[in-house]
């Protein structure tokens, strides 16, 4: 059967990547944007602009592209580049100083959370064909994604829980000059949940793990990617950073990328239902 074109996935994006593009642009483009952020978290934004403009805004438009010809791998690819503008610009709305770009992280905060909301109406009815090589590869996964979730629930609780039995405050949100780390509030109650969530599923061999296992790696070849940029920008300013953590998000963001291909290549995926009445 022809594949369904879904226009509403275009209707999404295309906004969406012109939205990011300026907003990423300006970031790394135009040195008074960050000019009422500390030294350390303005070489952090740029770093951040300069991968979303020139890595997730492609891929975005790639994703979006496939997603819309009816490719459900890249409809499951498309759906992490979301999760990962959802997560980024929830930070740009509510940890930047206002700026003349408000706007415009309003409007991809918004886009990508409902995009993703859509997104997950069409996951839902993606299936796949289970396979001995594909169940090893679930297992690899969900391991991986527990190592992820482990390894920063210990290193931002390492910071917290000593800043809150001592009643004072973490050193990363005294150099930021934030009130709290919007970085500890996703991750611990969102984002390490989900990779926790998505790796139980996996083990247990469920659709829905299998579905987001996807998503969860592109949004962590995205977000490595992003913290590997804040280190080059950091550095290049003359900024206290560290090369060993750099070397380490440039492997993470390889092997998920490794993990990626491995995971489209060994899972036959396919849509439930394909009658137009049901795609509406």
């Amino acid at each position: 059967m022809k594949p369904i074109k879904e226009p509403t996935i275009l209707l999404f994006s295309v906004p969406l990547a012109l939205l990011t593009a300026w907003v990423s642009g300006a970031g790394v483009f135009i040195a008074s944007t960050y000019q009422r952020e500390t030294p350390g978290y303005a070489a952090q934004g740029i770093g951040q602009d300069a991968v979303n403009l020139f890595l997730v805004v492609p891929f975005l438009v790639l994703s979006a592209f496939g997603a819309w010809r009816g490719s459900k791998a890249w409809l499951l690819a498309w759906g992490g580049s979301l999760f990962y503008l959802a997560y980024s610009y929830a930070i740009y709305a509510f940890a930047l100083h206002f700026n003349s770009l408000f706007l415009g992280y309003c409007a991809v905060l918004g886009l990508s959370v409902y995009g993703l909301i859509f997104c997950s109406t069409r996951v839902n009815r993606v299936g796949f064909v289970p396979g001995l090589r594909a169940s090893l590869l679930n297992t690899v996964v969900a391991v991986y994604f527990f190592v992820i979730a482990a390894l920063f629930a210990f290193l931002w609780l390492g910071e917290i829980l000593p800043a809150v039995f001592s009643g004072t405050t973490p050193a990363s949100i005294v150099a930021s000059g934030l009130l709290t780390n919007p970085v500890h509030v996703l991750d611990l109650s969102v984002c390490l949940p989900a990779f926790v969530l998505v790796g139980v599923l996996l083990l247990k061999g469920q659709k829905a793990g299998v579905a987001w296992a996807p998503a969860v790696l592109v949004f962590s070849i995205a977000m490595a990617a992003a913290i590997a940029g804040m280190t080059v920008v950091m550095d290049q300013k003359g900024l206290p950073s560290d090369p060993f953590l750099f070397g380490i998000f440039v492997g993470m963001a390889g092997i998920s990328v490794v993990l990626l291909v491995l995971f489209f290549r060994f899972h036959k995926f396919h849509f439930n239902l394909v009658s137009r009445e049901a795609s509406l």
